[in-house]
């Protein structure tokens, strides 16, 4: 594909999960690739999200299996404590330590790594601007910079993700050191606040919601809807919300932020209904902006929506057809493994000359509290308002003897199939470890298994996935355990 009027075959501008698996991939194809990032390599997920947060999320839950040890036979004497200089000190050679691997895999596909802001000159030539060192969240050249290198290129793909913007609530200013934190300040955290409001009651809010209150952080959890992870089947958000409140989380749900004053040691905050809280720090937990700012992308021609970048079709090509967009950028599904799928079609539309499009019907959705919480295909509530003739299948943890024994026994798994032909539209599931057992349910409609498939496909006992296979005979009126 090398030209000589060009620098590359392809530059990737952003290296999170979307950019710098497309960028991988490519070059794998045999183009020559050159990604640029104005900071550092895995983007926010790595950085920000999804690795800080499980690390964070893994610690409570191991300080937690100490204190229940007990009802395992094994015996600990002396006060449990807890170093948080530690915790974080893990948490952060695990960001550092993937972040070095991505570095090598670039020199392993020979990829160029280019560190800068990028702003587009004209659909082939990208210019390269130092950032300003303010932080991750800073976007654009600073003023009156000029670019340290131009680059020309045949194809690009658009890979920027997205950062946490502040709500608009009245009263609310300021940054981390006022006790207003988001999420990159939650993964950065050095310390437990003593008490803690967080606001949206989807993943991100949970997740941290059950860190931090299991840290000892008295957790305020605001939900605008009337159920926690409103994206998910109902069920899973009314159970959410009973068990986190089982942990000691306050949840409201169908209650928001109307306003918030600054006060002596942190907020006080007035919910809907009249309700005030006073706490510590304010942690928001919704609202994601596109990272399109400063790269003249309506200049060159390149569509931009509320939400970010428009592309013509799932092949996500942009109105430019040599520049392609990918991952949160777009404000499609913002998920890192929505983003790294994106880049691997993409990759092969730029070098191969397919027109390859991505399929979204089998897409996992995870929220990696205890217990997890794990879906893919349509809930209930859709598959009803998409006409279907609904068969719900049901089955709960507690009876099964894996559950039993490693102790966890909360939660559930509910299948959602189709009556006259039996395919399976939906599975949804809170419980241990079902953040990894959700790629059988995404494998099954993917391949638009049927209900009756399932039912009759081995489980392994004793496992926890015994759940699933309940679940799909509770659907087909023959459940074996079912009381």
């Amino acid at each position: 594909m090398s030209n000589a009027n060009f620098d590359a075959d392809v530059v990737v501008i952003g290296a999170g999960p979307g950019g710098y698996v497309a960028a991988i991939r490519a070059a794998q194809l045999g183009a020559k690739v050159i990604v640029v990032e104005k900071e550092y390599l895995g983007g926010t997920c790595l950085n920000w999200g999804c690795i800080p947060s499980k690390a964070m999320i893994a610690g409570v839950e191991r300080l937690n299996h100490v204190k229940h040890a007990k009802d395992f036979g094994v015996v600990i004497k002396g006060d449990i404590e807890f170093d948080f200089e530690t915790y974080a000190k893990r948490r952060d050679k695990i960001v550092a330590s993937q972040r070095g691997g991505i570095g090598m895999l670039f020199k392993k596909n020979k990829i160029e790594h280019v560190e800068g802001f990028a702003r587009f000159k004209d659909a082939h030539t990208l210019e390269i601007f130092p950032v300003d060192g303010k932080g991750h969240n800073t976007f654009g050249a600073p003023d009156g910079a000029k670019p340290t290198r131009t680059i020309r290129a045949k194809n690009y793909i658009l890979a920027m993700g997205s950062s946490v913007i502040h709500l608009p609530i009245p009263g609310l200013q300021g940054g981390s050191a006022d006790g207003v934190w988001t999420s990159d300040d939650a993964v950065s955290a050095t310390k437990a606040p003593k008490s803690m409001l967080i606001v949206g009651g989807g993943a991100v809010g949970t997740e941290f919601a059950y860190v931090f209150n299991g840290l000892g952080t008295e957790v305020h959890l605001v939900e605008l809807m009337d159920t926690l992870i409103p994206l998910s089947d109902r069920d899973l958000g009314v159970e959410l919300g009973k068990l986190l409140g089982r942990q000691g989380i306050k949840v409201k749900t169908g209650s928001g932020v109307e306003k918030v004053e600054k006060v002596k040691g942190g907020w006080k905050c007035h919910l809907k209904g009249g309700e005030s809280v006073e706490v510590e720090v304010i942690l928001l937990g919704v609202g994601r902006k596109a990272n399109t700012d400063g790269m003249n992308l309506d200049g060159i021609g390149v569509k931009l929506h509320k939400r970010g970048v428009e592309v013509v079709d799932d092949s996500l090509k942009t109105h430019v057809p040599n520049i392609y967009a990918i991952g949160d950028v777009t404000g499609r599904i913002q998920l890192a493994h929505v983003a790294s799928h994106e880049g691997t079609i993409v990759a092969h539309n730029i070098v191969k000359g397919d027109n390859r499009q991505v399929e979204y019907k089998a897409v996992p959705n995870c929220v990696y509290t205890n217990p997890e919480v794990a879906s893919v295909g349509l809930t209930e509530a859709e598959a009803k308002e998409k006409g279907y003739d609904v068969v719900v299948g049901k089955a709960n943890f507690r009876i099964f003897g894996k559950a039993m024994a490693i102790g966890e026994q909360d939660g559930f798994v509910k299948v959602v199939g189709e009556k006259k032909y039996g395919e399976l539209l939906g599975v949804h599931m809170i419980g241990p470890h079902v953040t990894d057992m959700i790629a059988a349910g995404v494998a099954a409609i993917r391949l638009e298994s049927t209900v009756e498939f399932m039912a009759e496909t081995i489980h392994a006992h004793p496992t926890l996935a015994e759940a699933m296979l309940e679940a799909y005979e509770d659907a087909m009126g023959h459940a074996i355990h079912k009381m």
